[in-house]
């Protein structure tokens, strides 16, 4: 019995020698080995071997990149207003030996350096710059953070202003400028609308205008041409057709009532013509019963004694 008893705890004590003696390092981990207290080596991903009750394994650290938001710092503007940002870092270690023994708390000494270098670079800017250059801002904290992490091994990658948030006063005001600036905006645009809008309501105005004027022209043309053509065929029948003094007066007699048909007509003068033609048209209507005319029996010796000279 006592036999079993020994040979249980020598198992025992070969199985916790052997899982001390033989270690696995998982990928994008590392481990840092202390011999007696003092650094030895620095464990690579995969299988090793350390020597048990001598060598001791310190806490795995991860080579991969590590993300960490901090709380709201407030921070001084140029212009004395205190702003509250959020920022987010992003960092790796690239050597687990001084990210174990150059420092002891790498998270926190990471976080005081960002809000101390934050404040520093905030203190230069105004409210509207802090707002605007962010990614200026990201620049100088990074290249900061990184010079004073080198030592620590750990390389700062990227750091993020996560909000900037001004007090509600301010942001009170910056949205009323906002609004004032778009309604102004909104305004001018309106502005420039209605001005386009009564240019082109004039020159569609004058263009009309100018039309209009044109086809006026051209139509008191067009008559004129109409009339003179009118005249010029009434002229050019007449003498064609060679009227007589009879058929004159005839006409003249039928215009005699259209001169007076007038609502301003008030007295109305036979010329002396009117005896002329009436004397004419009698000579006509004598020269139908067969009675020679006044004129032509007077004209008829002369026409004879002309002839006689002849």
């Amino acid at each position: 019995m006592a036999a079993l008893i020994v040979l249980v705890v020598v198992a025992l004590f070969v199985i916790f020698v052997t899982a001390k003696t033989v270690r696995i390092i998982p990928q994008a981990r590392a481990g840092v080995v202390e011999r007696l207290g003092r650094y030895s080596r620095t464990l690579t991903p995969g299988l090793t071997i350390v020597v048990p009750f001598i060598d001791r394994v310190k806490p795995l650290i991860d080579l991969r990149e590590q993300v960490v938001a901090f709380a709201p710092q407030p921070v001084i503007t140029e212009d004395n207003l205190v702003v509250q940002i959020d920022t987010v870092l992003y960092f790796t270690v690239t050597d687990p030996r001084s990210a174990t023994y150059e420092i002891a708390n790498p998270l926190q000494a990471i976080e005081q350096l960002t809000v101390t270098t934050l404040r520093n670079v905030i203190g230069g800017m105004s409210l509207e710059d802090s707002l605007t250059s962010r990614d200026n801002i990201n620049t100088q904290l990074r290249m900061v953070l990184d010079e004073a992490t080198g030592r620590w091994g750990v390389r700062i990658n990227r750091v993020e202003l996560k909000s900037v948030d001004p007090p509600a006063s301010i942001q009170e005001a910056m949205e009323q400028q906002m609004r004032a600036e778009r309604n102004r905006r909104a305004t001018i645009l309106n502005a420039e609308g209605v001005k386009q809008s009564q240019i082109l309501t004039a020159q569609g105005d004058q263009e009309a205008a100018i039309l209009r004027a044109r086809g006026e022209r051209e139509a008191a043309i067009l008559r004129a041409e109409g009339e003179s053509r009118a005249i010029e065929t009434v002229f050019s029948a007449i003498h064609a057709g060679r009227p007589d003094r009879e058929l004159l007066s005839y006409q003249y007699l039928q215009m005699l009532p259209r001169l007076a048909d007038g609502q301003a007509s008030k007295v109305f003068v036979i010329p002396s013509e009117f005896t002329q033609a009436l004397g004419g048209i009698g000579s006509a209507i004598g020269g139908l019963n067969g009675q020679p005319p006044a004129s032509a029996a007077v004209s008829a010796p002369e026409e004879g004694g002309a002839a006689a000279g002849r």
